[in-house]
């Protein structure tokens, strides 16, 4: 069995910067870390490689710093990762992003046929939770969101358990398909010594859009039908009160006297 796994790379919180023109997150030479939502989407594909005797390849999409990601990949217990890596691809939308994807999927699956695609439900990013649904569109695959669980698993098809409004739901996929899981699905072990040094010396096999063949009016923010207008950090308005006191209960009454002076008892 061969399961593709999407990974990406995203901004650490502390280094997101936005272009003011563009209204797009800056990538390019920020720090950044494995989407925290794909460690477990890679986790699953290399659990389900270890029970049906298989090969994982992770796939991302990004500039080259996005490579660090894919090494962590196979510290993580990938046996291949691939690289999508175009300036003509930056500013996509999850369009543009599950294309390009798309496109990486195919010639991979040319190489080795692909019997699974496994995506993170969201980033911490974009955040937008579409980017596993589009790549199974554009695929032609069958595809379950939200999932928590892998019941069964065969040559033939996946039984997943899926999380759902008051409860859950229980999906057979005929394969290949897609899934895009939640955190619950697994939890990350711990890289090995051996995975690290695996890692550092791991070759990354790099295609630009030419490779993909990808069509032009279909990637980056050209190719994007939607675009952010505008970002702004929100004014905050909070205000705190320090309740004072030399006792609890003196503090008690201050906190009456000040809730009652503000209606609000």
């Amino acid at each position: 069995m061969h399961i593709i796994a999407c990974i990406k790379q995203t901004p650490k919180t502390e280094s997101i910067q936005i272009n003011p023109e563009t209204g797009c997150l800056v990538r390019a030479g920020t720090a950044g870390e494995l989407n925290p939502f794909d460690v477990h989407a890679l986790e699953a594909a290399v659990l389900l490689k270890e029970q049906m005797d298989g090969r994982v390849s992770a796939v991302t999409m990004g500039p080259q710093s996005a490579q660090e990601v894919l090494r962590e990949g196979i510290a993580r217990g990938a046996d291949a990762v691939f690289h999508l890596c175009d300036a003509s691809f930056a500013g996509a939308d999850t369009y543009a992003t599950s294309y390009a994807l798309a496109r990486g999927i195919e010639k991979i699956s040319a190489q080795t046929p692909v019997d699974m695609i496994i995506c993170g439900a969201q980033s911490t990013d974009g955040d937008t939770g579409n980017v596993g649904a589009q790549v199974a569109a554009w695929l032609g695959y069958p595809y379950a969101g939200s999932v928590k669980k892998i019941t069964c698993v065969t040559e033939k098809y996946i039984e997943v358990q899926c999380k759902a409004d008051g409860g859950k739901v229980n999906i057979r996929l005929p394969l290949p398909c897609v899934i895009s899981v939640l955190k619950e699905i697994a939890s990350p072990r711990v890289r090995s010594v051996k995975g690290r040094l695996l890692a550092k010396t791991a070759a990354v096999t790099t295609w630009t859009a030419t490779d993909i063949q990808a069509d032009p009016s279909k990637i980056g923010l050209g190719g994007s039908p939607t675009r952010v207008v505008k970002t702004f950090a929100p004014e905050r308005s909070e205000t705190a009160a320090s309740i004072g006191g030399t006792d609890p209960c003196e503090k008690a009454r201050s906190l009456v006297a000040l809730l009652k002076e503000n209606n609000l008892i």
